[in-house]
């Protein structure tokens, strides 16, 4: 059996942003529509090491393939000057199922995958006109929502916060020269928030970070970091007055995301959600209608984006003949 190896780089040249995006909208609208089947989430947590393990797949139908990925947090590695995320993904036959790909992409895919869901989010619920843009985290992801939001809004400004001063005006210098935007730290949340159009969360915390109070009418939330049951990064009042909550995937974010506390916490039920990105993608719901309606994204992340950008860059590999050929 013929196994195609990719590392990193070889992933990297196979798939952009813009590629990922058109991917992962493809895949939340057969989502929408029952054309994939997924699975539900493994998680487990390394304790000791302050690590988290996600296990996440999909087939999307009529892919030739089926894919199961593997990605991980040890938020310790940082100072011990390793990534702090890693993994791979396989992808397997979808009429044999044999291995047919081995993409050693070390979380790339992952990143990638995440921020095209942010992207598509901003896209469908946002308003059309993006003054600033208020992101929360100064990790890896904290750039590559940056990355996929420009393919579909162009702010005039972006504001950076982190719990550290120093990483989060790296992170600013960072994306000023990369994008070519203003982008400045900011010393509080607060700051962050206020005066933005859109407000993305890339945090890990475990307590609430955004308050319902700093809001202004018509801004869009985008929470990624709630991917699993004991993290959050809004208050459940930022749900509670907000318009329109969407989830990625419902029964999902009823067990991880901030859907989840909201619900637990009473402040709103699981029938005041309004849609699933999916059907907002498919048009089966609509997006927003009003420029002064606040918007939520929980995103979780699910295995149907996994398995569109594995897709993608399995079928390229086969088709150019990129990466090592073993036998298994």
């Amino acid at each position: 059996m013929d196994v195609r190896v990719l590392r990193e780089g070889e992933v990297r040249g196979l798939i952009s942003p813009a590629d990922a995006l058109r991917a992962v909208r493809d895949a939340f609208v057969k989502l929408a529509r029952g054309q994939a089947t997924l699975p539900g989430v493994i998680g487990l947590d390394i304790a000791a090491h302050r690590g988290e393990v996600h296990v996440k797949g999909a087939h999307l139908h009529g892919s030739p393939f089926y894919s199961i990925k593997e990605a991980t947090g040890f938020y310790q590695n940082a100072a011990r000057g390793l990534p702090v995320t890693s993994g791979l993904v396989l992808v397997f036959d979808a009429t044999t199922g044999f291995l047919k790909a081995l993409l050693l992409d070390n979380g790339y895919l992952t990143e990638l995958r995440t921020g095209a869901a942010g992207a598509l989010a901003a896209d469908l619920l946002a308003r059309r006109e993006v003054g600033t843009v208020g992101i929360i985290g100064c990790g890896s992801q904290a750039r590559y929502q940056l990355e996929a939001l420009l393919g579909v809004r162009r702010p005039g400004r972006v504001l950076v916060h982190g719990r550290s001063a120093a990483s989060a005006g790296a992170c600013a210098r960072e994306m000023e020269d990369r994008f070519g935007l203003a982008v400045t730290a900011v010393p509080t949340a607060r700051e962050a928030v206020v005066e933005s159009d859109i407000v993305i969360t890339t945090t890990p915390s475990r307590d609430p970070i955004v308050r319902a109070e700093w809001l202004r009418p018509g801004t869009h939330v985008t929470a990624m970091g709630s991917d699993g049951p004991h993290k959050r990064e809004l208050e459940s009042a930022v749900l509670a007055r907000a318009d329109k909550v969407v989830a990625d995937r419902l029964d999902q974010c009823l067990r991880l995301g901030e859907i989840h506390h909201a619900v637990a916490a009473g402040a709103i039920a699981a029938r005041d959600v309004h849609a699933e990105l999916g059907e907002v993608a498919a048009g089966l719901k609509p997006g927003r209608t009003s420029d002064e309606e606040i918007t939520v994204a929980d995103l979780t992340g699910v295995g149907v984006q996994d398995a569109a950008v594995a897709d993608l860059v399995a079928s390229a590999a086969l088709a150019t003949g990129i990466g090592e050929t073993i036998q298994a």
